[in-house]
């Protein structure tokens, strides 16, 4: 049985090979780039496990024997899941790791720019002991209201950080029922609304048909003069463009953004040398617990697989009883 990660950055894949070995598999390392890398080297794949190598339909199209494809993550929108749907493929992702992990970050983005924290750590650092933005800028959680888009694992866990610094949240999630939220002492609200009424507005949902360029001109004009971005989600969610014309205008007050679009961010972006927005670089999930617990059940995904057991988190609509078995 041939295991091939498509794409990693972990420095070896011991715990996959732990886990899978005993199963007689054989893991192989790639680092595909692109749909061609894959297509030559993945097609007598028996299970596929990709962190962000772009699975597309032309790839899936030349897997032979394919029984799964795990996502080293939560989202897969470098899996087209449709085309594996109609090849009879699951797609697995890993949607319970890294939750505290990325609500922590969140939480320290929305603290870096309520609080203004670089801005003033730069100014000390050159020797200047004063106050280095204008006194409007220093912001008191408190006095805000949160706009959570995407209640999920993810966006119920910032809500619950975000209270105890007694914001009032706003949340919008097409998904959950209304009830569901009120009972957890937030208010529901359409997405309009939510815009219209935030001071900071966060980004918790997965990138879909939907979701893609989400804050643009258009709903950016809906949002509070100088209101606030935050974006640990995915870039896509945010049309680039938009949001530094309006960084540039003053529409926007700040972001911080943990995902862009592209990524690695050009690095000629306006984005980089603006003063009220920080960019991470898609480190909110890192942790040696969330990483080591991202690789474990990836691999004991393709395991159950393997052993032809249902599947976990299967998220483009086969059954957890569909693995293909070799014939």
């Amino acid at each position: 049985m041939k295991v091939i990660v498509t794409d990693h950055r972990f420095e070896s894949l011991d715990l996959e090979t732990a886990i899978l070995g005993p199963l007689g598999c054989e893991v192989v390392a790639e680092q595909c780039n692109t749909p061609e890398d894959l297509i030559a080297r993945v097609a007598d794949a028996d299970c596929l496990i990709t962190q962000f190598a772009p699975i597309n339909a032309a790839v899936i199209d030349k897997l032979k024997h394919c029984r799964v494809i795990v996502r080293y993550g939560v989202g897969v929108d470098n899996v087209d899941v449709e085309a594996a749907r109609r090849k009879g493929i699951p797609v697995c992702n890993v949607p319970d790791y890294c939750m505290d992990e990325v609500a922590d970050h969140a939480l320290a983005l929305i603290l870096g720019l309520t609080r203004q924290i670089v801005a003033i750590t730069t100014t000390v650092r050159s020797g200047v002991w004063k106050l280095p933005v204008p006194l409007e800028q220093m912001r008191v959680l408190k006095e805000m209201t949160v706009g959570i888009v995407g209640y999920g694992r993810i966006g119920r866990e910032v809500a619950s950080r975000l209270h105890g610094f007694k914001a009032k949240i706003l949340v919008y999630d097409p998904g959950v029922a209304a009830s569901d939220i009120t009972r957890a002492g937030y208010d529901p609200v359409s997405l309009d609304e939510l815009f219209q009424s935030s001071d900071l507005v966060t980004l918790h949902c997965p990138s879909t048909a939907h979701t893609k360029r989400m804050i643009s001109r258009d709903t950016i004009d809906k949002m509070k003069k100088g209101a606030l971005l935050v974006n640990v989600a995915r870039g896509d969610l945010v049309d680039s463009r938009d949001l530094i014309s309006a960084l540039r205008s003053g529409r926007l007050g700040g972001a911080a953004l943990d995902v862009t679009d592209p990524e690695p961010i050009n690095a000629v972006s306006p984005l980089l040398s603006m003063p009220y927005v920080l960019i991470t670089n898609h480190v909110a999930a890192a942790s040696v617990t969330a990483i080591r617990m991202l690789r474990t059940r990836a691999a004991e995904t393709v395991a159950r697989a393997i052993r032809g057991e249902p599947l976990p988190n299967i998220v483009n609509g086969l059954s957890p009883t569909s693995v293909k078995m070799p014939t």
